[in-house]
Order: structure tokens, then C-alpha cells, then sequence
């Protein structure tokens, strides 16, 4: 089996034994055009909080990433038998009923272009589609814990419509690239129910009403028909590999392709944990948190509760924290001082590793700090995006691992609201499960484990979304009856693989108890807004 995991800024190619799940090949192509954030190839400058790709880059790791990961493997072409992607999301594009990106046509119109999962200039129409859901009483909005984002389709589709509505027009489909990935696959439109369910407001076999989009604007009422009208279960097979796709990739013509799955989503199945109760929390740029269940639960601040959206006949829970190493990798740009960065050099270290070292050796609560972790918004529970991050405590004495050290405080907590969250609500979490690429820091492992309290699970592959779309291509294959026993067969995890200290607990309880100071306040205050407002202002 072939498994793609298209990310943030690369794409990458794992070759999978169906007997196992063993990976025997694999590779990584960088996107040349990476995030498009302040300005388009040909110089159309971005406003605030814009986020674009090209589909051009996923294209190339068709044609780059599939055919080295074979090469590495080193077996015949022949032996695969079938290929699933997997996508960020809410990544979504505007195309025509060919499935042609509308940017390769109008490539200065910024709105033709495929707008990234953390593109939030949509801000403004999310709080629109809320407001007016709520008043009107739509049953859909607590599938959603109260708010969808900015992030999800909607949002995005009503801000294209009242900024460039001629693209708006143009636009036969508005597709999450997750599904177009597929379509260029197999020529085939199909929509996979989970993007389809947590970004497009698609429940009980229905989007939102033509009145209530009307509501929003009369030219919005017919968004619907933009999106698909049927939805696809998951490991089922979306179509056969066509002739154009199996030169681009060197796979044999005509074997199964999988429908379209979000990254977190997969990697559930890659990590064997898809019975309810097991919180897997993919870690990474951001992080992404699912969960199966076998009941139904109004979630405060959820991103969604989709039927069938992770495993077939569950329910399947998603939130998240839309800035987890994104704020990492922030701090280290431009927070430290060169000279920290010569002393990692010298001991054969990276920043990071280097920040970390320092970190761990200070008591829990020691730096005097507490920090929120909102420089990309919050996802959940509060679902704004227009919130932004805040540190506590500084000193002229504070330095850059005592920063370094609350921002990672800062996202465990995040994530102990999270899990809180669905507890309180009736939904237990009986194992969480750490997937991604923050794995690699056992110090940044073991601040969660203290903070939650409870004992990590890590799963058994470094390249978990990769490895869970091989899972589900196996499954449309015919090699595993469903994704359950698929799952068991060819994904793991490694049990306990951090535990908490009680005393670093403990003292975690006394910092969380003031970060949810900071986060009941700061979610009600207003500030943020109005700053926000103020440097939106003076960007035009």
C-alpha cells in the first residue's frame, strides 16, 4: 500500500506492508511555493491573516515524493495494490466542474486561490454564521459545541462570495482538497463524510438550510450546490488510479484509491486507537484531537461530532489548538539571542533541544511565568480566532528558556481544557494518545503527562497520517474486511510511554488554576479584539 500525507509545507510518500503495517519505503517533497502569507507568486500583496497554497505543490508530490518512496522501498510497482491521501483541513479551493483550480485561470485573485486549514481572515463571517445560527435556533450548531470556525468551509465560502464574487460565481465547486486530491487521482468527484461533516456543516444528511445561508446573504443561498451532494463512507473505494495519475505517481493503472480522510483523522487508525475513549492528539504545528465514541454528547467548544466521521458506526469527535509548534518555532525566530543559538551550535544541538535542556532543569513554576497559548486564536474551546497569545510574569530577569518553558506549559494546558471539556460533558477519555512530530521532545512528553496527569500512550510510527491512509487504502482494497481490524493489524502504539510525577502534578494544578484565569478573562474581555481591530486598521 501507498500512503500520502499531505501537510502544512511538505508532502510525504510511505510504502506499507498490508500483511503488517511495517513501512519499507518512504519520502518527503518540500512545496516550492510553501504557505503563501503576505504576497502571491506574482506580487498581489495578502491582507491579515491570509493563508494560500498552490495546487501545483500537490501535484509535485505526486510526481516526486510516490515514485522516490518506491525507489527507497525497493519493490516492483506492480505489488501495490492500492493509495489513500490525506489532507490538513479545512483546506478548500474553488474550482470548476472539471475540477480545475480557478487559480491557474485567475492567478492574481487572491481569492482563486486554495485557502489554507489556518487561513483566519474569515473571522468576521464565522461570528455572522454563529450569531444568526444561534438566534435561529439551528439544530446543526451544537454538533459544533455553539461556533464553527473561521477555519471551515462556510465562513471561508461567505467571505469569497462578499470579497470577489465574480470568483464566487466562477467557482462550479468549492472542494476541500482532501477530495480534489482524489478527483486528480481518479477523475471521479467524490466527498469523503468527515471533511465533508466537520468543515461543511454536512449532519444528518443535510447542510444548512437555503433560508438561513439566505439570511446571511441572498446570494448565498444556493452555496450548497457548490459542495457534493452525497458523501462517501470511509476506507471505501473512491474510484481506480487513472493513466495521467499512474505516469505522475509510477503506480499501476486501475488499482484502488481510497476516499479523502483528514490527517488527525487517519492517524487514529495508525496509532490502533479507534475504540471509544481514546483521545489521539496529533502534535505539530498545531494540534489535532479525535476521538470515537459510541454516544452522542453536546461538546462546548467541539469542532465537531460527526456520525461515521473517523470509524464507521461511531460517533467521532474533533478539536484542537490551532498553534501548538507554530508558536515553538515563533518564540525561536525571533525571541533568542544569538548567542543562545552559538551555544547549541557548539554542544551539537539544535535551538530547540537546546531550549529544552535548560527548561528541564528549572522546578515546575520556578520561571514566575504563565503564558495563553493563542498566537494563531484559540480552535477550541472557545472557537476565536481573533484571540491572540499573552505571557505573564516577565522580569528583567526572565530569559529565554523561562519563556520557552511557559509557551509549552501554556499548550499542555490547552490541552487539559480540552480533555476537561469532554469529560464534563459525559464524553471519558480512558487513554490519551500522542501522535506527531512534537513527539521527538521527551521534555516538552513529560510537561503533558505532569499537566494532564495521567499516563501518555505515543504511537509506534513516526509517520502516522502517511501510515493511516495506507490503513484505510488497504481497507478499500479488500485486503481487511473494515478499518477496525485493519487497524489492529497494521498500526500500534506503545502504552504508558510517559507517566506523571506527583509532585510536578501537583504543582501543575496550582499553575492551570491561574491560566484559567487568564483564559475565562481574556475570552470575555474584549482586548484582543480591539487590538486586533486597531492593527487590521492600520494594515490597509
Amino acid at each position: 500500500m501507498v500512503g500520502v500525507d499531505f501537510g502544512t509545507l511538505s508532502g510525504r510518500a510511505v510504502v506499507v506492508r498490508v500483511a503488517d503495517g511495517a513501512e519499507v519505503g518512504s519520502a518527503v517533497h518540500e512545496y516550492a511555493h510553501g504557505v503563501l502569507e503576505e504576497a502571491l507568486p506574482g506580487g498581489v500583496r495578502l491582507g491579515p491573516d491570509w493563508a494560500l497554497q498552490s495546487p501545483e505543490d500537490w501535484r509535485d508530490v505526486l510526481r516526486v515524493a510516490v515514485p522516490k518512496a518506491l525507489v527507497a522501498a525497493g519493490v516492483p510497482a506492480s505489488s501495490v495494490i492500492g493509495v489513500s491521501t490525506d489532507f490538513t483541513a479545512c483546506t478548500i479551493l474553488p474550482t470548476t466542474a472539471d475540477g480545475v483550480p480557478l487559480c491557474e485561470a485567475y492567478p492574481d485573485r487572491p481569492h482563486a486561490w486554495p485557502k489554507l486549514w489556518k487561513h483566519h481572515a474569515a473571522q468576521p463571517h464565522a461570528d455572522r454564521i454563529n450569531a444568526l445560527a444561534a438566534e435561529r435556533g439551528e439544530p446543526w450548531l451544537a454538533r459544533y459545541g455553539g461556533k464553527i470556525s473561521s477555519e471551515w468551509e462556510f465562513a471561508k465560502g461567505l467571505q469569497l462570495l462578499e470579497e470577489d464574487p465574480e470568483i464566487y460565481g466562477l467557482a462550479d465547486r468549492w472542494i476541500e482538497a482532501a477530495d480534489w486530491i482524489v478527483w486528480e487521482l481518479t477523475g471521479v468527484e467524490s466527498r469523503g463524510v468527515g471533511v465533508a461533516g466537520y468543515k461543511g456543516i454536512y449532519q444528518d444528511g443535510r447542510y444548512p438550510s437555503a433560508d438561513y445561508l439566505a439570511e446571511l446573504n441572498p446570494a448565498f443561498a444556493g452555496f450548497a450546490g457548490k459542495l457534493a451532494r452525497e458523501t462517501a463512507e470511509l476506507g471505501a473505494l473512491a474510484g481506480r488510479l487513472t493513466a495521467r495519475a499512474a505516469e505522475w505517481t509510477r503506480l499501476p493503472e486501475g488499482i484502488a484509491v481510497a476516499v479523502g480522510n483528514v490527517d488527525a483523522h487517519v492517524t487514529a487508525a495508525a496509532a490502533d486507537a479507534v475504540r471509544p475513549g481514546q483521545l489521539v492528539a496529533i502534535m505539530g504545528t498545531s494540534t489535532c484531537h479525535v476521538m470515537v465514541s459510541d454516544q452522542l454528547a453536546e461538546v462546548p467548544g467541539m469542532c465537531g461530532v460527526v456520525r461515521d466521521g473517523i470509524v464507521p458506526g461511531l460517533w467521532g469527535y474533533e478539536a484542537g489548538q490551532s498553534g501548538v509548534g507554530d508558536i515553538f518555532g515563533w518564540f525561536v525566530r525571533n525571541g533568542v539571542p544569538a548567542s543562545y543559538t552559538q551555544q547549541a551550535a557548539d554542544r551539537g544541538m539544535d535551538i530547540h533541544e537546546y531550549l529544552s535542556m535548560l527548561a528541564e532543569r528549572q522546578r515546575v513554576g520556578a520561571h514566575g511565568l504563565v503564558a495563553l497559548d493563542w498566537h494563531s486564536g484559540n480552535r477550541s474551546v472557545l472557537v476565536d480566532h481573533d484571540l491572540s497569545g499573552l505571557i505573564v510574569g516577565q522580569t528583567l530577569a526572565t530569559r529565554p528558556e523561562d519563556v520557552y518553558r511557559a509557551l509549552i506549559e501554556a499548550t499542555a494546558f490547552g490541552t487539559r481544557v480540552i480533555v476537561e471539556t469532554f469529560e464534563q460533558s459525559g464524553v471519558p477519555v480512558t487513554e490519551f494518545v500522542a501522535a506527531g512530530g512534537l513527539l521527538k521532545n521527551r521534555f516538552l512528553m513529560q510537561v503533558y503527562s505532569d499537566v494532564l496527569n495521567r499516563p501518555l500512550s505515543v504511537i509506534g510510527s513516526d509517520q502516522g497520517p502517511a501510515l493511516g491512509s495506507a490503513i484505510h487504502a488497504a481497507v478499500a482494497a479488500g485486503a481487511y474486511p473494515d478499518l477496525t481490524a485493519a487497524a489492529a493489524a497494521m498500526g500500534g502504539r506503545m502504552q504508558r510511554a510517559y507517566v506523571p510525577d506527583p509532585e510536578r502534578a501537583a504543582a501543575y494544578d496550582r499553575l492551570y488554576a491561574e491560566y484559567r484565569l487568564l483564559h475565562d478573562h481574556f475570552a470575555e474581555s474584549g482586548l484582543m479584539h480591539r487590538l486586533r481591530a486597531i492593527r487590521n486598521e492600520a494594515s490597509e
